[in-house]
């Protein structure tokens, strides 16, 4: 029973700082109240189970040292975020994107694209922080409420990361159950492609019901971005050969540094006097095309277009933006380090155990506990790599094949990552969109129906086989 408390405590903390603060909350309030669940979470490991401080502190040393890669990844795509914009390449993709995606055809065309891309490059990080940004553009253009337009991204980006043989998290969902790659992916065809169709047809019904007069809007932003940038399609080269680098498997902090290195290039060579704007008014010379460079990438830019909207869509914050993010994520990760170091998610994890009997209910324990974790943990690695630990025994003692459990692991853990406002993924996409969590997470259909569908298949016994009688 005392499990519970550091999570009822945390639940009503950041239900008070939501009702409080709203929009704010992960600018400082969730992080507190992260730490303040942690304490309690060590205070009741140590005195009930007499356990060392020592042990306490390295567990969670090494939980947010397990993070590391993610916040370098971030500071790279905070970077992207400033030299992408600033070099004109996503408003080039926002320029020629409003003239070629129809306003009623815009959300599903937004997350069939999306789903292309993080196909090919198994990755919705890169998805959404490159094409999903210019996208962001094209549907406020058009008028579209920015938690729509993030749904539709959102969606296509985890749909193509989830079924991706690129993806990291279908690599780990794959091998830690012991199913091969492909095997894997065919099986969550069952369950992904059904969810991803259910939602399109949602996105495509909405195009055309939603009453959306952004067509003044289109033309306002197009002036404005002809104005302020040099657009050429041979800005897009840039995004081809993030491609490539990506198809080529390049490990991705290469790939994102050397996104940013070629925007800083085409920058300097196609809006140098944007450059020399930012870097201040009396700015010339090498020194000031430096200064300027460096500024987009760490700090906030500011671009004046002309127009209201446009200058908020064109604003970057580099990697500075991606501080509050780092802070939540480094805190997210304390309490996580807590529950494991004292023993309390393990006591929750049997408890769940208890109740998990027939195919069904194995599979939404399993669903549910990949959910869970995601709250509890704030990461979706450490979702999948514990949910699938749990119940590996569990599913080859009842005979079931092991792409069952990589399924159901992926099924709650990946997609559902993105909907906590405090997991590294809810938090990077948040970010780089500048939408919060909670006003994309009632468009992100595909997210939450897919481990509703993988219960409801479950429950069928569709395609799911045993090993023995």
């Amino acid at each position: 029973m005392l499990s519970f408390i550091p999570f009822l405590i945390l639940i009503v903390l950041i239900t008070c700082c939501i009702a409080v603060f709203g929009s704010a909350t992960l600018d400082g309030a969730s992080q507190v109240s992260l730490l303040v669940a942690s304490a309690v979470s060590v205070l009741i490991g140590h005195f009930s189970k007499r356990l060392e401080w020592e042990n306490l502190e390295k567990e969670i040393s090494d939980k947010i040292a397990s993070c590391t890669p993610a916040i370098i990844i971030l500071l790279l795509i905070g970077a992207i975020g400033g030299t992408w914009m600033v070099a004109g390449i996503v408003p080039t993709m926002i320029y020629y994107g409003m003239q070629i995606i129809q306003p009623e055809v815009f959300l599903v065309s937004s997350s069939v694209l999306c789903a292309l891309v993080s196909l090919m490059i198994g990755s919705s990080w890169t998805t959404v922080a490159t094409i999903g940004l210019a996208l962001m553009g094209i549907g406020k253009a058009h008028g579209f409420d920015d938690g729509w337009i993030a749904g539709s991204i959102i969606t296509g980006a985890y749909f193509g990361d989830k079924l991706s043989p690129l993806s990291d998290t279908t690599v780990l969902a794959s091998s830690v159950s012991g199913t091969p790659l492909f095997t894997h992916i065919r099986y969550m065809l069952y369950t992904t492609v059904p969810t991803f169709f259910i939602s399109l047809t949602i996105f495509l019904i909405a195009g055309f019901t939603m009453n959306v007069s952004g067509q003044g809007n289109v033309h306002e932003f197009m002036e404005g971005l002809q104005h302020t940038f040099v657009i050429s399609p041979w800005l897009l080269l840039v995004p081809v050969l993030t491609g490539v680098m990506i198809a080529r498997r390049w490990p991705s902090m290469v790939v994102l540094f050397m996104a940013i290195l070629l925007a800083v290039v085409v920058a300097l060579l196609v809006q140098s006097d944007l450059v020399l704007r930012i870097a201040g008014e009396d700015g010339q010379g090498l020194l000031a095309s430096y200064k300027g460079m460096m500024r987009v990438c760490y700090g906030s830019t500011d671009i004046d277009t002309g127009n209201a909207v446009l200058n908020e869509l064109v604003h970057t914050s580099g990697m500075s933006g991606m501080m509050p993010t780092i802070w939540l994520i480094i805190c997210a990760q304390t309490f996580g380090g807590a529950l494991t170091a004292t023993g309390q998610l393990q006591d929750l994890m049997r408890l769940i155990l208890h109740f998990a009997r027939g195919t069904a209910s194995l599979v939404a324990s399993t669903v549910g506990t990949a959910c869970f974790c995601n709250i509890a943990m704030a990461d979706q690695y450490l979702s999948i790599m514990l949910s699938s630990s749990m119940f590996r025994d569990t599913y080859r003692q009842r005979g079931y094949e092991p792409q069952l459990l990589s399924r159901s692991c992926e099924d709650g853990a990946t997609v559902t990552s993105v909907l906590v406002p405090w997991n590294t993924c809810g938090l990077t996409q948040s970010t780089v969109l500048g939408v919060a969590t909670l006003t994309y997470l009632p468009y992100c259909f595909f997210n939450y129906l897919s481990p509703l569908m993988s219960i409801f298949v479950a429950s069928f016994g569709w395609k799911i086989k045993r090993t023995c009688s």
